[in-house]
């Protein structure tokens, strides 16, 4: 059947991203809503052009893996320190809050108790990759506003990062705090080692041949594909392992080239990920559990910003810089939704549950993405003064 061929799949994949983010910068919007709302459409629940959205997720994962390895390039251990010093108030308040907020609506909705912690673990998150597209890089006057958001974004993630460890050991199957101990243990054997392995080994290779990009490309490649099976070997995720394996490279001389060269393979896989979240997405479902959606999707967006501004200005930042980081932040995350997929694989998660994060957070890309431009300068922002600021 045609829509099962991968050929085919990878064709409508990037064509239909093509038309809809063309269409999406036309709005004004994150090219993950594109993505999203093309696989909803040729997903099984509407058009059916794509009717195993599996084989698509598999090939998904191998973005996550990249996003994950690249998350841990960013994160050296003295910029982790210093971040830590000056955002994990803020972040941790704010995650408590959130997370009530969550809770509450789900359990509003009737969803079980492990339900109703999930959603509100999902809620806590911000997106990165709408904080960070929609934020000016020219501006000086901007440059402490990017730091604040920034190293609130990195603590969010390594919290998500810590959820997903959690959640891999609710596997079918498995003994939970046995599964634990294993996993707990094989991460300082992983951390320890790549440190090792990077600079004894890894470190004179880059010097030696660093003028070769390919082959600084394929070592680094190789490194966190590596890390990434390794760590399943040890009981741990994919997902760990390449994060792990990022963190090791964070302090190499070329950590930075790495992290842009492997870039562009991270966002072509990712395409295939939101897509994938949208082609698994049950529209069904989604009007059984509008109601809930709506309310928690209302609720990020109104209470998110008013929460980080109240924080930001009890820690000392100004009034417009505490404002316009809550608004930036005013979403749901990508890493919900990976939190959902992660859930559901690991069968610890109902479908309803799943099916309101996903549409909460879609409804909260669409209308923070839209707002944001409007109201602040970014790279896609609707007046020409906004651009240039």
């Amino acid at each position: 059947m045609i829509g099962e061929s991968v050929l085919f799949s990878v064709f409508l994949i990037f064509t239909g991203a093509a038309v809809l983010a063309t269409v999406a910068l036309f709005a004004r919007q994150s090219l993950l809503v594109a993505y999203i709302v093309l696989g909803v459409l040729a997903g099984p629940s509407v058009a059916g052009l794509v009717t195993d959205p599996y084989l698509i997720a598999d090939l998904a994962h191998i973005g996550i893996i990249f996003l994950l390895f690249l998350l841990g390039l960013d994160l050296s251990p003295r910029k982790l320190l210093g971040q830590m010093r000056e955002a994990v108030g803020v972040t941790l308040i704010s995650s408590v809050i959130f997370a009530l907020l969550g809770y509450a609506v789900a359990a509003a909705a009737g969803l079980s108790r492990i339900d109703c912690l999930l959603v509100g673990m999902a809620s806590t998150l911000s997106s990165t990759i709408i904080g960070l597209k929609l934020l000016p890089t020219t501006v000086l006057h901007h440059r402490h506003t990017g730091e604040v958001i920034i190293s609130i974004l990195l603590l969010q993630d390594l919290l998500a990062v810590g959820a997903l460890l959690l959640l891999d050991t609710l596997a079918v199957g498995s003994i939970p705090w046995l599964r634990v101990g294993l996993e707990f243990a094989g991460l300082p054997i992983l951390f320890v080692g790549g440190l090792l392995a990077e600079r004894l080994v890894l470190r004179p290779l880059f010097r030696r041949f660093d003028k070769v990009s390919e082959y600084v490309f394929l070592l680094s490649l190789g490194w966190c594909l590596g890390f990434a099976q390794l760590a399943q070997s040890l009981s741990l995720s994919y997902e760990i392992g390449a994060f792990i394996g990022g963190i090791t490279l964070a302090n190499s001389p070329i950590a930075l080239f790495i992290a842009e060269s492997l870039r562009p393979l991270r966002d072509f896989f990712l395409v295939m990920f939101f897509f994938a979240l949208g082609a698994g997405f049950d529209v069904a479902g989604a009007a059984v559990i509008w109601p809930g959606a709506l309310a928690l999707a209302l609720g990020v967006l109104l209470i998110k910003p008013v929460t980080y501004r109240a924080l930001l200005k009890k820690f000392g930042e100004s009034n417009v810089l505490a404002g316009e980081a809550g608004v930036r932040l005013g979403q749901m995350s990508e890493f919900s939704l990976l939190l959902v997929a992660v859930a559901l694989q690991a069968q610890a998660m109902s479908q309803e549950a799943a099916n309101l994060v996903q549409l909460a957070t879609l409804i909260t890309f669409v209308l923070s993405s839209a707002f944001v431009v409007l109201r602040y300068p970014s790279p896609i922002a609707l007046s020409e003064r906004l651009r240039r600021d």
